[in-house]
């Protein structure tokens, strides 16, 4: 007999998948344009798409390796391992079905979005919202399709203590997948953009997406590639390894019901998310903004009152109650909100510290590039609080699996936070396609109007994965130390000594790790925009009448350049993630390993607020120059925005979104792998402890 919660999932999930579908079928059906603007979205679908494909053969190599690893190790060690294979496999491909979908309906959406422009702003908006969601409910729909398929199944041919180990295979496929999606979507999309930027903007003084600029069909592919099909892959994966976690800490720490009590949570909040994307519509204010909240608070308002139903049927342990179980879930919600309002804050031309950067903007580059790094850093400090207080808040209300469901009720709103993140490169896009098909004014208005808001709702999702990213990890963290047996106190939070050796090699390369990374991903997108420059100031020199607009540029060149470099650089950071946790795991054993783990998430989470918030805001510094302010575009203060523009687009959207990932891996692997470095470990092996 399938169990109520499990039933409940597979129903939400499926319903999800269908509301997607019907919103997809929905936006093929209104107009696209005329044949100029059919043939810019063409060449954009056309790029990303092949991009997309040539990466999931890079990335799909790599797994195909890692699932023949645990085919030997099913072979070899314990059969269990065959099963935990199976998960990977299942947890990559749903992954990558995630971005598919993201990047599929995205280049359907612009040019229509495009059109719909011409009708006002409140049609632009509702048909990039729409493709937004398609993409927001086909992640939560296949993660917990996913998630509650593999758990029915694996309960009727598994013991109930050998499910959650092999599940856990599918979290480190899902986060896999999306690490390399992330990077090599951010290095793919920042090398193109700086390139463009740096010749077109600066050198030629020509406007953003012109159609003289070879390399601004690659800017445009770039927006799908590593915004929808990056951010996609990056949100479904934190979904799915957060519900798995929660899974596994309740068991121990609660049974059965402990188990399924993250699959009610998450079929819950699918339901009320769909009910609070019908909210998303433009009043007479025309406030886009305050659409799009309203459409987030009305998700996390319903949520909440059924999380507390859901809640009672907790059974009473020590220190757990139901009710307590449900303040941690309120408590995740609200820790979701103050982080989408911080993140507003810091990025959107609305408030003080964007202003500031642009205001910093009349002096030059310099001090624009030093007043975004200010803003950068102070931005950690209200994202960490308010985390701490969540983790007290969560912990004094039911112990660590309070930690759990807090995390996991933050995640749960994953659907409709997809959409609006979403909702920006589809409107970036819709920009670009007005500019390059030389369409009146009053569609560039509107499309210029939402830009800026997708602009906020890119870098307040960002704040958003970035938070859910550091409590997923940390109930992660948890769940690897019950799998890898460390010492317990009587409140289930693991006893380690920070002054051991292994714990303190771990905690120092932990630290360090993110660092390292993130040099990875800068220095690649630095690669790509250098390459992607020499290219556009080859045409401009060589193809003539470029300038004046009677040439042709090659837009195909820049396309491919931008595609072999970051798929030629997104390996790096990949095999730095999981060669580190196999060294440092077979090397120093379970403590050493978890001292890995927390120095990759403290440095990590702060490096990837900084870098994303500290983007965003020179982004919309100088959109909010472009709005009119300080001489506007094509002034000195203009330029010297750019320049500071260039610096944090890596920032937002390469290196700092990435962290998400690598924090994800680290802790996935980690409980993949816990069984055996428990046994086998270098410093065991040699009696060193």
């Amino acid at each position: 007999m399938v169990q109520a919660e499990v039933l409940l999932g597979l129903v939400s999930g499926i319903a999800a998948v269908i509301y997607s579908i019907y919103l997809a079928f929905s936006i093929t059906k209104l107009p696209s344009g005329n044949k100029k603007m059919q043939e810019i979205s063409q060449a954009i679908r056309t790029g990303a798409m092949a991009y997309l494909k040539r990466q999931y053969k890079t990335v799909g190599t790599f797994a195909i390796i890692l699932f023949l690893v645990f085919l030997g190790l099913g072979y070899f060690v314990s059969s269990s391992w065959y099963f935990t294979g199976i998960s990977f496999a299942v947890g990559a491909i749903l992954t990558a079905l995630a971005g598919f979908i993201g990047m599929h309906i995205t280049t359907l959406a612009n040019v229509r979005t495009t059109e719909a422009a011409k009708n006002g702003l409140s049609k632009a908006m509702n048909v990039a919202f729409k493709a937004g969601s398609v993409m927001g409910f086909a992640v939560v729909g296949l993660g917990l399709l996913g998630v509650t398929g593999m758990f029915y199944f694996y309960s009727i041919i598994l013991l109930p203590n050998e499910i959650l180990q092999a599940i856990i295979g599918m979290g480190f496929g899902a986060s896999l997948v999306a690490l390399f999606a992330r990077v090599g979507g951010g290095i793919f999309t920042k090398g193109a953009d700086v390139g463009a930027d740096l010749v077109g903007k600066i050198e030629k003084g020509i406007p953003e997406d012109d159609p003289r600029n070879p390399a601004v069909i690659a800017d445009n592919v770039g927006d799908n590639v590593g915004d929808c099909a990056g951010m996609g892959s990056d949100l479904f994966e934190s979904y799915i390894v957060t519900i798995i976690a929660t899974m596994l800490l309740g068991q121990v720490i609660i049974g059965n019901a402990g188990v399924l009590f993250p699959i009610a949570i998450a079929s819950i909040a699918i339901m009320a998310t769909i009910v609070g994307s019908f909210f998303v519509k433009l009043g007479k204010s025309h406030n886009v903004m305050g659409a799009l909240n309203k459409g987030i608070m009305v998700s996390a308002v319903l949520a909440a009152v059924i999380f507390y139903f859901a809640s009672q049927r907790i059974p009473l342990r020590d220190g757990i109650n139901p009710f307590g179980v449900f303040i941690s879930s309120i408590t995740g919600l609200m820790v979701a909100l103050l982080i989408v309002w911080i993140s507003d804050y810091y990025t959107s031309t609305k408030h003080k510290p964007v202003k500031e950067i642009a205001d910093s903007s009349q002096t030059g580059a310099g001090t624009n590039v030093i007043s975004g790094l200010a803003v950068g850093f102070e931005s950690t400090a209200l994202p960490a609080i308010v985390i701490a207080v969540g983790i007290l808040i969560a912990f004094y209300s039911a112990g660590i699996f309070g930690i759990a469901v807090a995390s996991l009720a933050m995640v749960s709103i994953t659907g409709i936070m997809v959409a609006i993140d979403t909702f920006g490169p589809v409107t970036d896009n819709a920009g670009g396609i007005a500019e390059m098909a030389g369409l009146d004014k009053s569609v560039r208005k509107v499309t210029d109007e939402l830009d800026a808001v997708g602009n906020t709702t890119k870098a307040t999702t960002k704040g958003f994965a970035i938070g859910s990213a550091g409590l997923a990890a940390l109930a992660l963290l948890l769940a690897f130390a019950q799998e890898s047996r460390l010492p317990m106190d009587l409140n289930g939070i693991p006893i380690v000594n920070i002054m051991d050796v292994r714990v303190l090699v771990g905690l120092l390369l932990g630290a360090m790790l993110p660092f390292l990374f993130s040099s990875f991903c800068m220095k690649a997108v630095g690669v790509t925009a250098k390459q992607i420059v020499h290219e556009v100031r080859r045409q401009f020199r060589e193809i003539k009448g470029l300038m004046e607009g009677t040439g042709k540029p090659d837009y195909a060149k820049c396309v491919d350049i931008s595609t072999q470099t970051a798929l030629k650089e997104l390996m790096k950071p990949g095999l730095l993630t999981v060669g580190s946790a196999l060294i440092i795991g077979f090397t120093f054993g379970p403590l050493g390993l978890a001292g890995l783990l927390v120095g990759s998430l403290i440095t990590g989470l702060m490096l990837a607020i900084y870098m994303s918030i500290a983007g965003g805001a020179w982004d919309n510094a100088k959109k909010y120059i472009e709005q009119g302010h300080f001489g506007g575009k094509g002034s000195e203060v203009h330029k010297a925005a750019v320049v500071g523009d260039t610096v944090g687009d890596p920032f937002k959207d390469t290196a700092g979104p990435s962290l998400n990932s690598l924090i994800k891996v680290l802790n996935t692997l980690a409980i993949v792998i816990a069984p055996l470095i428990i046994q086998y470990n270098l410093v065991t092996w040699l009696h060193l402890v």
